[in-house]
């Protein structure tokens, strides 16, 4: 029950997420925002995130994943209603800071929860299925926001990313005593510096991060991109969708992909070949076409997640799985903060083909330095 649990509860909350990003692009662009200001909008979903991910970690081993559960779905619920009733650029930006604080300790707390009830035998497995929920509801909410933004408007669009934010808040209300307890634990307080420094640890940090820049900067800039060509918001939303659905497919084979090669191997072939489906974008300006490049694209960068996770968890102090996850959270989201300021300075300046382009350099870059690594540890 605790596993079916928490994937129910990692659905709803990452189908609000990815609603609640694509509609902030969205709405933006209605508002008239610039492509640098969407650069802007994504570094701010990222910001707290970043600052806040080792302490949340912490508390999430210090008193359990109940509290931070029940405050980061009530945050991001009140979060995503600003722009119902404050229709305008300031309450965008505010609702991603406020989601951006709320997932912080959501997101650290279910993954480290995975890990807590799982076995070195069923892990990977369960950290498989978790990740197959966060593809399904990574579909599922580009959908809701792409539909519900053309046929009910901004407004209404942003109090249905409020509901799947208030289901698991629901949840957790009825079902929140099932969950795991915290361990007190004598493991002293980890060492981040050596934690970024450790040669079996770095590397996957870089590829996570590279493949957390190359979702977002999909996520972000497929909407400017397509509504450029004059896709609709429907049409957007199926094709970021596809991307969620090609990760879903890779997540069902990555146990036995994993156990036929190994983990490094694994990320370094799916950062490359994301990196060479990125350069073919700018090229196409149909959504059939672009449903078409983001499936393999998804197929790809949506694994390292997983493997991440895997591999963070199983490397961390007894007791100190939260901070390694909140180590690795904080890795991703300072990528996701500086890469969408660039890439939005570039934009305004050059337009947005290039920046698909440049992180297709950065991903198979990543991928061979990965798969170097890999070569190491054989």
């Amino acid at each position: 029950m605790t596993l079916f649990l928490t994937l129910a509860l990692a659905f709803f909350n990452m189908t609000g997420v990815r609603a609640s990003r694509v509609l902030g692009v969205l709405f933006a662009i209605k508002l008239g925002a610039a492509p640098f200001t969407i650069g802007a909008l994504a570094a701010t979903f990222a910001l707290f995130p970043l600052l806040l991910s080792w302490p949340a970690g912490r508390i999430v081993d210090r008193y359990g994943p109940r509290t931070p559960l029940l405050m980061g779905a009530v945050g991001s619920a009140i979060g995503m209603l600003l722009p119902c009733f404050w229709p305008s650029l300031v309450a965008v930006f505010a609702a991603a800071a406020m989601t951006g604080i709320a997932t912080t300790f959501y997101s650290i707390a279910l993954q480290n929860m995975v890990g807590v009830f799982s076995t070195a035998e069923n892990r990977a497995r369960n950290y498989s299925n978790y990740a197959m929920a966060i593809s399904t509801a990574a579909s599922a909410g580009p959908l809701l926001a792409g539909f519900s933004f053309d046929n009910v408007g901004p407004a209404v669009a942003f109090f249905f990313g409020a509901l799947c934010f208030l289901v698991p808040a629901i949840m957790l209300a009825i079902w929140g005593g099932m969950l795991p307890r915290a361990k007190p634990t004598e493991a002293p307080p980890m060492n981040v510096r050596d934690v970024l420094t450790n040669p079996g640890v770095w590397p996957v940090l870089v590829a996570s991060s590279l493949a957390q820049t190359g979702l977002d900067l999909f996520q972000f800039y497929i909407p400017v991109y397509g509504d450029s060509h004059g896709l609709s918001s429907s049409a957007i939303g199926i094709v970021i969708a596809m991307c969620a659905v090609g990760g879903f497919a890779a997540r069902v084979i990555l146990p036995s992909w994993i156990k036929w090669l190994n983990e490094e191997k694994v990320l370094a072939h799916a950062l490359i070949l994301s990196g060479f489906s990125l350069v073919l974008v700018p090229f196409v300006t149909t959504a059939p076409a672009l449903s078409v490049i983001a499936f393999v694209f998804g197929f790809g960068l949506n694994v390292t997640q997983p493997i991440s996770l895997i591999i963070m968890y199983a490397r961390s102090p007894e007791g100190r799985s939260g901070e390694a996850l909140g180590v690795r959270f904080a890795a991703d989201n300072s990528t996701k903060l500086v890469g969408p300021m660039i890439f939005g300075a570039i934009a305004g300046a050059m337009g947005v083909a290039p920046l698909f382009w440049i992180n297709a350099a950065m991903l198979v870059a990543g991928g061979f330095v990965m798969g170097k690594t890999a070569r190491k540890k054989s």
